[in-house]
């Protein structure tokens, strides 16, 4: 059979998907907080989730059926990135990135390389790595890291970090640029072996919140990469990631912003209504109630922004980068103001570690680094809307 890069698709018929949802959703309030538990109690990701995330099928839910995808449309991926994103942040963090890596590759990849990188990846039997950002620069055509040609190899040199998933992987899928070129120009694509000679790898996990996802600082000294393992051709090397990977995966953020916000507002909203002072619940207080309400408001004001923005990318609009960015933007800056909301209601009981909130409230501060900062997101709107101004003159 010959494979071909995946064609857009529009997904499952509506009862099928009510199935998977409510299969999703029960997963999520279920066994998923029996693992955010343990996640919590041990400061690791077991290897065990991983499998009963790849046997539920929920780690190839976004990938097309020909590639052994769920084929789901990119809008009902969305859906339940939602759903998954209410649980712990790092069964959030797989789910989305394993459902996303697939796509930077396999746009660029050969009939060769989809059959040893892209139909592992979805099948759960590779885990890759996206690896872009640098300490020393942004994440975008300032990259530093280096390779040069030696022969049928090329020789990476450069550092990377706040890689996700970045000690336990497979593969790494690098950005790099050829030694003495600039800009987007000479940039390349490389799924780089995690025993590759010449790399040395700093665990960082240890974070404020999304407790025992793995982060890696990464390390490359000439390490040699084959060049068979590079993804498109030379110059091609921040399209796979930017175009393939990045656009998509801000939607996502973006809507795992709108799930936690609404996991905040759900533990909020429990706590007011069982909380008596002075003979009333909390809800019967008008701050509090406002509270609730504001939360209510803009969760689905970012909610429909991200879904928006989900359409649009599918339809393949131009202008999806830039409603990726502000569908990015709109929703953390909303996770930060509901979540502080959700833990005033709770009040001073909120902070201890016994409570659900607190957990939620360190996980939420992550999204705000996640693909790209707001002060990136908000650079990448307005140079589109600069770009559109000097279009009309």
């Amino acid at each position: 059979m010959t494979l071909t890069s995946a064609a857009p698709v529009r997904g499952l018929d509506p009862i099928e998907f009510d199935r998977l949802r409510a299969e999703v959703a029960e997963f999520v309030s279920g066994e998923g907080e029996r693992w955010a538990d343990r996640i919590e109690a041990t400061g690791e990701v077991p290897e065990q989730l991983w499998t009963e995330l790849r046997d539920r099928g929920f780690l190839a839910l976004a990938a097309p059926v020909s590639h052994g995808g769920r084929g789901l449309s990119f809008p009902q991926w969305m859906d339940l990135m939602e759903l998954f994103s209410r649980s712990h942040g790092s069964l959030r963090m797989i789910v989305h990135v394993v459902n996303g890596t697939w796509r930077a590759m396999d746009a660029f990849a050969t009939e060769e390389q989809r059959r040893r990188f892209v139909l592992p990846s979805i099948a759960g039997a590779l885990k890759v790595a996206f690896t872009l950002t640098e300490p020393a620069a942004g994440s975008g055509a300032d990259i530093r890291s280096t390779v040069t040609r030696d022969g049928d190899h090329y020789l990476l040199t450069g550092t990377k970090h706040m890689i996700t998933f970045g000690v336990r992987c497979d593969y790494w899928l690098v950005t790099a640029r050829l030694a003495g070129s600039s800009g987007h120009e000479g940039t390349v694509a490389l799924m780089v072996p995690r025993d590759a000679e010449g790399v040395t790898v700093e665990d960082t996990s240890d974070t404020l919140g999304v407790t025992g996802t793995d982060h890696a600082r990464l390390t490359f000294d000439r390490a040699p990469v084959p060049v068979a393992n590079r993804l498109g051709e030379e110059g091609q090397g921040l399209a796979v990631a930017l175009g393939g990977f990045l656009t998509p995966s801000r939607i996502s953020v973006a809507m795992s912003c709108v799930g936690l916000a609404v996991r905040a507002q759900e533990l909020a909203l429990d706590y007011a209504r069982g909380r008596t002072t002075f003979g009333k619940p909390l809800t019967s207080r008008q701050a509090i109630g406002f509270m609730l309400a504001e939360n209510e408001a803009e969760i689905e004001a970012a909610r429909q922004l991200v879904k928006h923005a989900a359409r649009q990318w599918e339809d393949g609009d131009p202008a999806a980068p830039k409603l990726s960015s502000m569908a990015k933007l709109i929703a953390v800056d909303m996770l930060g103001r509901v979540t502080d909301r959700a833990l005033q209601v709770h009040g001073g009981s909120g902070y201890w570690k016994s409570s659900p909130i607190e957990r939620v409230y360190r996980d939420a501060r992550a999204q705000r680094f996640e693909e790209g900062t707001n002060e990136a997101q908000k650079s990448i709107v307005l140079r589109e809307l600069l770009g559109r101004a000097e279009g009309v003159r």
